[in-house]
């Protein structure tokens, strides 16, 4: 089974996320903190909608805000192109198109610039879930996101491979 229907398979199973996002060294933001919520996913035919609502603690608040995403993974035979629908299904934005790039893994076939910086992404398949590892680079961001997808019965997660 190929990485690819590996993911098509697990998307529609995912229930919850837990992500964290942490600077590099040459980060001018110092964007870091830690975010939890939910995931409706939804199918229609070779679509899966995913609709995230949850909170993020930027590091040293003490107060969350709420948070709320909404992405299309589209299932094709050799990729799946993943897009952010922030402005509504019409208007959505085409970030990258991830390929397979071992059994368990999918690596974002070319970088998506989005003004000055540059958004690339890794999934690693594992048992319940995945690990989605976003990484953004410009001439003010050198961010790092880690997202841990899962089903409610996977909560915690197994090893993730790699």
């Amino acid at each position: 089974m190929t990485a690819i229907i590996r993911l098509s398979e697990t998307l529609t199973s995912i229930e919850a996320f837990e992500f964290s996002a942490t600077p590099g060294q040459c980060s001018k933001t110092g964007w870091m903190g830690d975010g939890h919520g939910a995931v409706t996913a939804s199918r229609q035919e070779d679509e899966i909608h995913f609709v995230e609502t949850g909170s993020f603690l930027l590091a040293g608040q003490s107060r969350p805000v709420a948070m709320r995403n909404v992405y299309r993974w589209r299932i094709g035979q050799h990729r799946i192109t993943l897009s952010h629908e922030r402005r509504g299904a019409d208007a959505a934005v085409v970030l990258f198109d991830l390929v397979a790039d071992g059994e368990y893994r999918l690596t974002s076939e070319a970088v998506h610039q989005c003004a000055a910086d540059a958004y690339s992404a890794r999934i690693l398949l594992g048992d319940g879930g995945f690990d989605l590892h976003w990484r953004i680079c410009g001439p003010r961001k050198d961010e790092y996101l880690h997202y841990r997808y899962h089903g409610r019965a996977a909560r915690g997660g197994g090893r993730q491979s790699s």
